[in-house]
């Protein structure tokens, strides 16, 4: 019977998802995710929306005032508060305008731009931030899951060996201490098994938090391109974020400065009288600095004294990302060599002890025994190997990772 066409496509569309499989999240897709997802770069980006609309009106003068009176408005006597009894009252209005120097609202889009610019540090760090924790949950993920592959390998051969021991038990050919021992190995590799599960689930739950989506197919973590120590310790987000620092305190103590000279105001305004001319008044107000000394040279010590301090922070800022990178390039050359070193001391001869134990079985001269520890050795090796793997992998994220973009950096 055959099935008509429009039913065949229905049935082919709902079973297109159990058919398909879908492809393993690879570690640039997974950065991508968790840019988007971050609500630190979404803070951080509003955080420099703000500075940059901010130095828009930062070398703006003042908003001017408007000024409206009466004057000379009789108190007392017949004419008591009438505005048309009295020929010296007077209606006023006019307006006045506080006059910044061009030196003065240059200083002052300085600080503002250099505010605008640590904010976008701040942007690009709290990137790479997020870039990093997905990265080192990518590799924690990923390397769980492997992890498991071999945990259950080591499970399956334990329940094969002891299904064999069974057998060779009920054959009368194997022994009963064989047989217990192997049930001890079996539980032991379940237990094993059950760990490993669980450090996955913490691996997953951290992949969830950065990207949004379980880790359920990875691929493996390609080389990264790791850094000179030069480019390493510029690009380093505190020391990025310092530098930044210390320029907006040098540009804040120059905006402090400028204020040793006052701001003059100028004003104009216009009186009208009953029965006499009008009047135009014009006028400037200029402050008296009394004692410059004891106030406005004091902010400005006081400015000059944080820039100071931004310097020494930016300075210890920079010893510590160099001993950091340093630190991390050691310990991803003693991993590397680590690595070299186990998987030809230790992985190539396990492989060969399993392959001579497998032998030696089939010929009927080793024991069953001799064959699982021969299968666990290797498995344990492997696993050895992979924990090592994974350390490197971290730490080659550390140094790929951390540093900001270098156009940013700079």
């Amino acid at each position: 019977m055959s099935i008509p066409f429009p039913r065949a496509a229905m049935l082919a569309v709902a079973l297109l998802p159990c058919l398909a499989t879908a492809a393993p999240l690879s570690l640039e897709e997974t950065l991508g995710l968790a840019a988007r997802r971050s609500e630190t770069m979404r803070a951080a980006n509003a955080g420099a929306a703000s500075a940059m609309e901010a130095a828009r009106s930062a070398a703006q003068l003042p908003d001017p005032t408007l000024r409206v009176g009466i004057d000379n408005l009789p108190a007392t006597g017949p004419d008591r508060f009438r505005t048309t009894g009295e020929p010296m009252t007077m209606k006023r209005i006019g307006l006045s305008q506080e006059w910044l120097s061009a030196g003065k609202r240059a200083a002052r889009q300085a600080a503002a731009d250099a505010a605008v610019e640590r904010e976008t540090v701040r942007v690009e760090a709290a990137a790479a931030n997020t870039r990093r924790q997905a990265a080192l949950a990518y590799v924690d993920a990923f390397y769980a899951g492997e992890s498991l592959k071999l945990a259950r390998l080591m499970e399956h051969h334990a329940r094969e060996e002891l299904e064999a021991s069974r057998a060779r038990l009920s054959s009368a050919t194997g022994s009963s201490q064989e047989a217990l021992a192997l049930t001890g190995a079996r539980g032991a590799s379940e237990d094993d098994t059950a760990d490993v599960l669980q450090q996955q689930g913490i691996a997953a739950i951290a992949f969830e938090r950065w990207t949004g989506v379980a880790p359920e197919a990875l691929e493996p973590p390609g080389p990264l391109a790791l850094p000179s120590e030069p480019d390493y310790v510029a690009a380093h987000p505190a020391v990025a974020a310092m530098r930044r620092d210390l320029d907006v305190a040098r540009r804040s103590a120059d905006v402090t400065a400028s204020e040793r000279e006052p701001n003059w105001t100028w004003e104009i305004g216009y009186g009208q009288r009953t029965g006499r001319a009008d009047m135009v008044s014009v006028g400037l107000s200029i402050p008296l600095p009394v004692a410059p000394a004891e106030r406005q040279d004091r902010n400005t010590a006081a400015m000059r004294a944080l820039a100071t301090k931004a310097e020494a922070d930016l300075a210890e800022a920079i010893r510590a990302a160099t001993a950091e990178y340093r630190s991390l390039r050691s310990e991803a050359q003693r991993l590397e060599q680590r690595i070299d070193r186990y998987r030809a001391g230790v992985l190539v001869p396990a492989g060969q002890r399993t392959a001579a134990a497998t032998a030696s079985y089939r010929s009927g001269q080793g024991s069953l025994v001799g064959l699982f520890e021969a299968r666990h050795a290797e498995v344990e090796a492997r696993r050895k190997l992979l924990a090592l793997q994974r350390d490197l992998a971290r730490t080659q994220v550390q140094l790929a990772f951390r540093p900001l973009a270098a156009e940013v950096a700079r």
